[in-house]
């Protein structure tokens, strides 16, 4: 790290930088892990678990499972981008990040959780497609399709997160190497810029609104159309089938919305009357819990994947 002959206080390109983990808490943090561990755990086993038996059962490699399989791939590698950091930063106290290092979680972070609300939306389009057009749902959803569909999302949350590292690279001088979170968070590293950052500002809010937004949009337009569809049915009984098969999906929903939107909100709106501690922790709560809840709600809620994983599970207790 090089000081600048402007100030003291300014850092040429540091380094590292210092992630502090969640301010004001100090030891307390350490009892967190008892928290964010679980979680992290229950991610690598649920969602290992769920590609496991995806890709053994040949009867699951179908659309609906293989967008799981997806869902799942994805909590996989966000679970990973942050948890491992922010567990050091909680028992150790505070850890060094290189520069590029930091930088790169930047963009896998925000990158993968813009692969995760298009996947929401790809799920609820075909859950829209599976109850409005069920007689025409294995010609409108193929394989090839669906694989279609995971690769344009990939490449959308790359064309679209990109520009995250790009606009802080191309600031010389921070006031400070002291990251105030537990990762490297756009917004968090803004902080820290000396200069004008007003781009950086505006294509944060931007990128928010139009990702998380549209997905949202798209979301509700296919529930409405689910709706619609399963409330002209004859029978209660067929009501509640139909939307039995969209429960599952529902609560997948609820639980990556609901704490993101509390997160963006609180940051943009209420950072004046949220404590940053409170934010920053429901901004890894909402990082953490979905990948850990997913599975969980997925192999509860459906019968195919209940059946199998117990089916694997008699067959070791056998062989023991």
């Amino acid at each position: 790290m090089v000081e600048t002959p402007h100030s003291n206080s300014t850092f040429l390109y540091p380094t590292f930088f210092l992630l502090t983990g969640i301010p004001g808490l100090g030891g307390a943090q350490t009892w967190l892990t008892m928290v964010f561990g679980p979680m992290y755990l229950l991610a690598l086993l649920g969602n290992g678990a769920l590609l496991a038996v995806i890709q053994i059962d040949s009867t699951l490699h179908q659309p609906m499972f293989l967008l799981l399989a997806t869902l799942a791939a994805t909590d996989l590698g966000l679970a990973t981008s942050i948890a491992p950091g922010l567990l050091a930063v909680l028992w150790f106290g505070p850890q060094p990040v290189p520069y590029t290092a930091c930088l790169v979680q930047m963009f896998f972070v925000h990158a993968l959780t813009a692969v995760e609300s298009g996947v929401l939306l790809a799920m609820a389009c075909d859950r829209a497609v599976a109850v409005g057009r069920p007689l025409h749902y294995s010609i409108l959803v193929t394989k090839a399709r669906v694989g279609y569909a995971a690769l344009a999302l990939v490449l959308k949350a790359v064309a679209i997160v990109v520009p995250f590292p790009l606009l802080v690279a191309q600031f010389e001088h921070f006031h400070a190497k002291t990251i105030h979170h537990a990762y490297c968070a756009h917004m968090a590293v803004v902080e820290l810029v000396v200069g004008n950052t007003r781009v950086n500002n505006l294509y944060g809010l931007a990128l928010s609104l139009a990702v998380s937004g549209v997905d949202i949009l798209g979301i509700s337009g296919s529930y409405g159309l689910i709706a619609h569809t399963v409330l002209r049915l004859p029978t209660r009984e067929a009501r509640a089938k139909a939307f039995g098969t969209c429960s599952s999906h529902i609560c997948v929903i609820l639980a990556f919305y609901v704490p993101g939107l509390f997160s963006y909100l609180t940051h943009r709106f209420g950072h004046h009357t949220v404590p940053k501690p409170v934010h920053i922790l429901f901004s890894n709560i909402y990082l953490l819990l979905p990948p850990a809840l997913n599975p969980l709600i997925y192999g509860a809620r459906t019968k195919q994947i209940r059946d199998r994983l117990l089916e694997t599970f008699a067959f070791k207790k056998r062989q023991f």
